[in-house]
């Protein structure tokens, strides 16, 4: 089934950048473990973890714990809210910047 395109709408929780690229890995994923995670975003333990607790707040992402071969994993997953507010995002980064891509191409046919 289609989504409806999203609204556009600046979020300023998911613009952080590192934020922003954490959600961006986590929509292909129906979840992804936090070693994964930090490793791709190059951060340490503690510094995911505020991302991730900003994000949750917000009901963005959150975190499944399960044991495997008798070690906790924990898995973050994005939500639905959080997949509605990363494409709302992006959606009103791609407004701006038709926006700005307008203007610069007026702006040259005016010299």
């Amino acid at each position: 089934m289609l989504r409806p395109m999203p609204y556009p709408v600046f979020d300023d929780v998911i613009h952080e950048p590192h934020r922003l690229r954490i959600c961006a890995m986590l929509v292909p994923s129906t979840g992804t473990e936090f070693a994964t995670v930090r490793d791709e975003m190059g951060l340490s333990d503690s510094a995911l973890s505020k991302h991730l607790k900003t994000l949750s707040e917000r009901g963005y992402t959150r975190l499944e714990r399960t044991v495997r071969d008798g070690h906790q994993v924990t898995t973050v997953v994005l939500t639905e809210a959080g997949r509605e507010a990363l494409c709302g995002h992006v959606a009103e980064l791609q407004r701006m910047a038709r926006i700005v891509g307008n203007d610069r191409r007026s702006d040259l046919r005016s010299r």
